[in-house]
């Protein structure tokens, strides 16, 4: 990853950023503040935050879910799942400065080793816009989603998951 990005643990301090940067990259996909706020407060080890000289660089929210069911977009969990066995990356956002620098690949890495060590089998995502390409170099493959569950996140979007290797 190139020097001028750093990940960090996420803090509270960065939820004012994360909405808005996250509605600013992912303009056909808004959220509220509630829901990045929610997801921190259920997993704060899931979520990090990447710095960059001018700021808030790009963001990641992740936790633990049930395989083959991920949350609608823009809605509030209530709680997670006590027998989740996958790690679904809810948003991954980075600033078109950040683009190739490596930070998306070196979070992901991040989180591959978190899930594993928390025992989960699998990640999973719902890729958006030109992301799918970006996924498959992380080893992530298009699966199958029962029902209308991808509704929310819009005609183009592709549903992926990886298996892990549990520690």
């Amino acid at each position: 990853m190139s020097p001028e990005f750093s990940w960090r643990p996420m803090r509270v301090a960065d939820l004012a950023a994360v909405a808005p940067l996250g509605n600013a990259i992912h303009q056909d996909h808004p959220e509220d503040p509630a829901v990045f706020a929610e997801r921190f407060a259920l997993c704060p080890e899931g979520c990090f935050a990447l710095d960059g000289a001018a700021g808030l660089a790009g963001y990641v929210i992740s936790h633990p879910w049930v395989p083959g069911a991920p949350p609608a977009l823009n809605t509030l969990l209530g709680a997670l799942p006590a027998a989740a066995r996958n790690w679904y990356i809810h948003d991954l956002a980075l600033h078109a400065a950040a683009r190739g620098s490596g930070a998306g690949a070196e979070i992901v890495a991040r989180l591959s080793q978190l899930a594993a060590a928390r025992g989960m089998a699998s990640m999973s995502l719902i890729a958006v816009g030109r992301s799918p390409g970006f996924w498959a170099r992380q080893g992530f493959h298009p699966a199958t989603l029962a029902g209308s569950k991808l509704a929310s996140y819009g005609a183009m979007a592709a549903f992926m998951t990886r298996g892990l290797v549990r520690k």
